[in-house]
């Protein structure tokens, strides 16, 4: 598998976390990342739960750990979505846009690739921010 295959899936994986975390039931922070209150609907968590398995458990792993299969040969490590003190440092916009527009988007690490494809899907990014909130509670 090619190295941006990776990444695309570690930031697909991402957004999806983020779509099926179920903690804010009709919208949150953004989507679109603007912070404007998005409605999350069943379609919009189901379609994340598919990204994030497809494209961010890659490398993110499928408990947001950073250690999923693409992540050994990745430097510097995927965020490992369970971090508490990240956790309380990142915005709900940085995620969204992360997920959208990549890593280097909000100064991380390039190889998280953009995922342009979700950039008129604002339910769909929300519910990924919310799957990628969602590994903080474990």
């Amino acid at each position: 598998m090619k190295r941006t295959n990776v990444t695309a899936m570690a930031l697909a994986g991402a957004a999806l976390v983020m779509a099926t975390a179920g903690g804010c039931k009709s919208g949150g922070a953004g989507g679109d990342g603007t912070g404007a209150k998005v409605a999350i609907t069943a379609a919009d968590r189901a379609e994340a739960q598919q990204i994030f398995q497809a494209r961010c458990s890659v490398c993110h792993g499928q408990f947001g750990r950073g250690d999923g299969p693409g992540a050994a040969a990745l430097n510097p490590k995927p965020q490992n979505y369970g971090d508490e003190a990240w956790q309380k440092k990142v915005t709900d916009a940085e995620i969204e846009k992360a997920i959208v527009q990549g890593g280097a988007a909000v100064g991380r690490s390039a190889q998280m690739v953009p995922n342009p494809d979700l950039a008129d899907k604002p339910g769909v990014v929300a519910a990924l921010r919310e799957k990628v909130r969602s590994f903080g509670d474990l």
